[in-house]
């Protein structure tokens, strides 16, 4: 007696799209549960307190949401979502356009440094500041980190021998 909650323990919990709850007491790939339900991305849910302070003095109760690979493992005592492509899609695309946004402020930032010379060509559109070749200069700050984190990995070298090989005399 009392063994139940150990059982309970011993699962994997899906949260589906509709409310429904499954629970697995096997070891299940997340490409096994993405065939069972098509359309639909396996996500595990990680609750963590926030260190910002609320008005009240608490702090807040947040949730983060991981893509998993579909080689991964379900894990029991973990809480997995289902979460459908269209979502996944409209966040990879949030994601995109926030590192866009970031990149053109540290852009107009170095623009706005350099300025002492007064020779920055402006476009003023709607209230907003807009330099004519921006996208040009994102898209080159874009490849310069990516071109600077691939060299950091970098890609081995053949090795080749030191000395020229010596041909043999022929006796």
């Amino acid at each position: 007696m009392g063994n139940c909650q150990a059982a309970e323990a011993a699962t994997a919990v899906i949260q589906h799209p509709g409310g429904r709850v499954e629970r697995l007491y096997w070891p299940t790939s997340a490409a096994e549960v993405m065939r069972s339900n098509p359309g639909h991305y396996v996500t595990l849910v990680t609750l963590y307190l926030s260190e910002e302070q609320r008005e009240g003095g608490g702090s807040m109760r947040l949730t983060r949401v991981r893509l998993l690979k579909p080689k991964d493992m379900l894990l029991f005592g973990q809480v997995y979502r289902l979460v459908s492509s269209q979502e996944v899609t409209k966040a990879i695309q949030a994601r995109k356009y926030e590192k866009m946004k970031k990149t053109q402020s540290e852009l107009i930032k170095k623009q706005q440094e350099n300025r002492t010379d007064g020779q920055s060509k402006e476009v003023f559109d709607g209230g907003r500041q807009i330099d004519s070749d921006c996208t040009d200069q994102v898209a080159k700050l874009e490849k310069e980190r990516k071109k600077s984190s691939t060299q950091s990995v970098g890609r081995a070298r053949q090795w080749r021998p030191s000395l020229l090989s010596i041909s043999e005399v022929g006796s």
